[in-house]
């Protein structure tokens, strides 16, 4: 039988039985340190490391039931068993209701310890991994918005402020770039859940025969590689909220078992036989038209209908114009801030040339055309020529004539390349961190094309 190992205190003031218990437990590969009075346990859990207590009820001085409300208050994350002589079954079932996580009678099997211990360290460890995420996302807030002041956008925002708070399941529509998972973060983090973890997944990103595993995990010994038991983002999204990112493209193959995830709130891991059971607001999102795909036997009508509760169609950039120049400036501010830079406010020309253009990659286009503009700024601002630059995707236009119009492109895309880099390091300073930063690439690969180019340090620095 496979097991999960951990670091064990046991409380047993019996010598001979804690000798016995503590070999056995090293024998299934768990350390252990032992201790004799409940006191003494709780001194040591207060220096924390312990995955899992198994203690005695009856102990010289304070009982272990008497204990375990300050076990749990020195190690809320670490899970404690009892052990009661078979008339102290009431007491047990008092311990269990104070927090313990089992109990077991003597005399007991050791397999059957084994199962218990087992699974009281999955759940730590479970516990322990939903406590780091939640950290993660804490800290890492990133503040997004959904901007735009446009009628569309303002219909958006409505929307969201009204169903974030009522827990049902949201599916969000649009083309690609047009923000669907900025939108999901603002409804988790307008939600109750706010202060869950929110778990993203996307079903288009992940083979087939790995995507059941990363969505319901599994268990050890489940199938070639499964040398550890591993929760799945339903587990990890526990008392949060899930976010399915292209869920037009789930397999119809697992769509029955997600089925039964959202509807029923359980599943198993692969290679279980025990549901687990889940407390999770599903947002699902896609470019996909689901609807015609329910048509054509794609994607199951019955799942369609239970992820459709409430449903947020995100219009395109170039239905939203009006909100052009409010988030081209937003994703300006966001490059000065991320590598030092001062370039100024967009001109009245650089905004009508991203007016003109229709955006067929909408925000995450506008985004990125934003940055590449900045970094081909040669002059401290950017202008409507580094904008087409920007926009003509490495095709650099020569200077403009008198007339503004650019004359016919003579330079090829090494040139481009090299060109792109000595801005980003003019404009960093020569400080090739920030420049790989900037141009979206490892530094390891930005030394390689500086060494390729010939670019000397001489040109690295700001004019």
């Amino acid at each position: 039988m496979g097991h999960t190992s951990g670091k064990i205190l046991l409380i047993e003031d019996n010598e001979a039985f804690r000798d016995m218990l503590r070999e056995s437990l090293q024998e299934f590969g768990h350390e252990v340190a032992v201790v004799r009075t409940a006191e003494q346990g709780i001194e040591l859990v207060q220096s924390g490391g312990f995955d899992l207590v198994i203690t005695d009820v009856r102990l010289p001085g304070m009982s272990g039931v008497d204990a375990l409300h300050m076990l749990r208050e020195a190690a809320p994350s670490t899970e404690v068993i009892v052990m009661t002589a078979f008339s102290d079954h009431d007491t047990a079932l008092d311990a269990i209701r104070q927090g313990a996580y089992d109990f077991f009678s003597k005399p007991f099997r050791l397999e059957e310890m084994q199962t218990v211990v087992n699974r009281a360290l999955e759940k730590h460890s479970l516990k322990q991994e939903i406590g780091i995420l939640r950290e993660a996302l804490s800290s890492n807030r990133t503040g997004r918005q959904a901007i735009g002041q446009s009628p569309a956008m303002q219909a958006v925002h409505s929307f969201v402020k009204r169903v974030a708070p009522l827990d049902t399941s949201v599916l969000i529509l649009g083309e690609s770039g047009t923000g669907k998972e900025v939108v999901a973060d603002l409804i988790h983090e307008a939600s109750r859940r706010a202060g869950g973890p929110f778990i993203k997944l996307n079903c288009a990103g992940i083979p087939e025969n790995l995507l059941e595993s990363e969505l319901f995990g599994h268990e050890k010994g489940a199938f070639t590689g499964a040398i550890h038991s591993k929760p799945g983002r339903f587990e990890l999204a526990q008392g949060g909220t899930l976010l399915l990112d292209e869920i037009g493209d789930m397999p119809l193959t697992l769509q029955p078992k997600l089925l039964r995830a959202v509807e029923q709130k359980q599943a198993e891991r692969i290679g279980g036989t025990k549901p687990v059971q889940y407390d999770v607001r599903i947002v699902a999102a896609t470019n996909a038209d689901l609807a015609r795909r329910v048509a054509d036997k794609s994607f199951r009508e019955d799942l369609y209908y239970r992820l459709n509760v409430a449903t947020i169609h995100l219009p395109p950039l170039r239905e939203r114009k009006e909100d052009i120049a409010l988030l081209a400036a937003h994703f300006l501010q966001a490059f000065n801030q991320r590598t030092g830079a001062s370039i100024p406010p967009l001109g009245q020309a650089s905004v009508d040339r991203l007016n003109a253009y229709n955006w067929p990659g909408n925000v995450r286009q506008l985004a990125n055309v934003v940055e590449r503009a900045a970094i081909f700024s040669r002059s401290g601002i950017i202008t409507a020529a580094d904008v087409e630059l920007a926009i003509s995707d490495g095709a650099q236009p020569a200077p403009a004539g008198e007339s503004g119009s650019p004359l016919p492109l003579r330079q090829t895309l090494q040139d481009v390349e090299r060109s792109l880099i000595v801005s980003a390091l003019r404009r960093t300073g020569g400080i090739q961190t920030l420049a790989a930063k900037a141009l979206g690439i490892t530094p390891t690969n930005l030394w390689n094309k500086i060494q390729k180019h010939g670019i000397t340090a001489d040109e690295s620095l700001p004019n």
